[in-house]
C-alpha cells in the first residue's frame, strides 16, 4: 500500500498568469486583427473613413451655416465654400413639419401629437399601467379626435382641407393609418388563404398575388385616376383618401404573406393539443396559433412597417406634400435657394426617416427579446 502513496517534497513552481479575457487590446485583436484578411479589411475601412469623414464634417458642421443674424436668408448660403444651409431648415421649419397648415391653427396638430404620445407610451411599455385602456382609446377614440383636430369645421374649429396638410405630419398620418389598418387586414387575408373554402381561398390568393405583382407607384396612379370612376356620379374622393386606400391595400398583401409564413411555422401538434382540450377552431386560432405565429414573424412585420413608412414618400407623385416633397419645395423657395439647399434638405429628410425607421427596428429587437420563450437561436 505504501507504494501507492505520494508526498511532494518540493514546492511546485508558480503557474503563469491567465490570459486576459477582456479589454480593448483583446477586442481589437479578436474582432479586427484576428487574421491577415481581417487585418487588410480593417486597414482599408480605416482609410475609407479617413477619406470620407473630413469632407462630411466640413460640409455638415465645419463650413455649414447655422445662423442668420443679418436676415440674409438664402444669401447667407450663396458664398463660395459654404457647406450645409441649416438656416434654410430653421427658416422653413413650420412648413417642413406641418405643411401648409395655417399658423394660427398649429396648436391643433401639436395637441394631436401630445394625445398620441400619451396613449402610445402605455401601449409600447409592457409594465406601464392602463395599457388596455390606452389601446382602446388609441384605436377607437383617437382617430375621431385626430380627424376633428386636423379637418375642423365643427366645435368652432376652422376648416382646413387636406390640400393644406403636409410635411412630417402628413407622413406620420399616412404611416399610422397604413400600419393600423393593413395589419388586421393582412391577418384576415393570411387566414383566408389557408381556408378550405374554395371561394374564400381563391379570393384571398387572387387579391394577394395581384397587389404584390403591381408596383406601389402604379397603385398610387391608379388610385388617383381610376378610383373616382368607381364612385357615384358627383362624388369626388379626396386625394389623400385615395392614396391611403391604395397604400393600405398594397401593404396588406405583403403583410398577409408575412403572417402566412408564421402560421406555417406552427407545428401540427398545437392544433391537435387544442382540439384535445376541447377548443373550437376559432378559439384555437385566436388564443393558440396566432399569438405564436405573430411572435415568430416580428422581424418580418416590422420590416413591412418600415417599408410602408419609407414608401409614403411616393405620394408626392399625386401632388401630396409629404416630408420629402415639402423639404424639396422649401429648398427651392426663391428666398432660401442656394447651391447647397437641395443637398441640405435631402440630408435632413433622410435623417428624419432614419430616426423613425431605426426606432421601429430597435423596438422590434426589444420585443423579440422579451417575448422569446426559450427557443431563441
Amino acid at each position: 500500500m505504501s507504494d501507492l502513496l505520494f508526498v511532494r517534497d518540493h514546492i511546485q513552481p508558480p503557474l503563469p498568469a491567465p490570459h486576459r479575457t477582456s479589454g480593448v487590446v483583446l477586442w481589437l485583436r479578436t474582432n479586427l486583427f484576428s487574421s491577415v484578411p481581417s487585418t487588410i479589411v480593417t486597414i482599408l475601412a480605416v482609410l475609407f473613413l479617413y477619406w470620407i469623414i473630413p469632407p462630411l464634417y466640413g460640409f455638415l458642421i465645419g463650413d455649414a451655416v447655422f445662423s442668420d443674424p443679418e436676415g440674409l436668408r438664402g444669401e447667407a448660403c450663396r458664398f463660395e465654400g459654404v457647406g450645409a444651409c441649416w438656416v434654410m431648415i430653421q427658416g422653413r421649419w413650420n412648413t417642413i413639419i406641418y405643411g401648409f397648415f395655417p399658423n394660427s391653427e398649429l396648436w391643433r396638430i401639436n395637441l394631436m401629437f401630445v394625445i398620441a404620445i400619451v396613449l402610445l407610451v402605455p401601449m409600447l411599455v409592457p409594465k406601464a399601467p392602463f395599457g388596455r385602456t390606452a389601446a382602446l382609446l388609441f384605436f377607437l377614440v383617437f382617430p375621431v379626435v385626430a380627424f376633428i383636430l386636423m379637418s375642423g369645421g365643427i366645435l368652432g374649429l376652422r376648416q382646413v382641407p387636406t390640400a393644406q396638410w403636409g410635411g412630417l405630419t402628413l407622413t406620420l398620418i399616412i404611416s399610422v393609418i397604413g400600419i393600423t389598418v393593413s395589419m388586421p387586414l393582412g391577418i384576415f387575408l393570411a387566414l383566408g388563404r389557408q381556408s378550405k373554402l374554395p371561394i374564400i381561398k381563391g379570393f384571398c390568393v387572387g387579391f394577394i398575388e395581384v397587389w404584390r405583382a403591381v408596383p406601389l407607384i402604379t397603385v398610387l396612379f391608379m388610385a388617383s385616376v381610376m378610383f373616382p370612376l368607381f364612385t357615384p356620379q358627383g362624388v369626388t374622393p379626396d386625394t389623400l383618401l385615395r392614396a391611403i386606400i391604395g397604400i393600405v391595400l398594397f401593404e396588406s398583401a405583403y403583410m398577409a404573406e408575412v403572417v402566412r409564413g408564421g402560421l406555417q411555422a406552427i407545428p401540427r401538434g398545437q392544433f391537435e393539443a387544442s382540439s384535445a382540450l376541447g377548443l373550437s377552431k376559432v378559439k384555437t386560432m385566436v388564443f393558440v396559433v396566432l399569438p405564436q405565429a405573430l411572435k415568430h414573424v416580428i422581424p418580418g412585420i416590422v420590416n413591412t412597417f418600415i417599408a410602408l413608412f419609407k414608401d409614403t414618400s411616393l405620394v408626392t407623385i399625386i401632388g401630396l406634400f409629404e416630408l420629402l416633397n415639402t423639404v424639396r419645395s422649401a429648398a427651392r423657395d426663391v428666398n432660401w435657394s442656394s447651391p447647397t439647399s437641395d443637398i441640405t434638405g435631402y440630408v435632413f429628410a433622410g435623417f428624419m426617416f432614419w430616426i423613425f425607421c431605426f426606432g421601429m427596428s430597435r423596438y422590434s429587437i426589444y420585443m423579440e427579446g422579451r417575448l422569446h420563450t426559450g427557443h431563441k437561436r
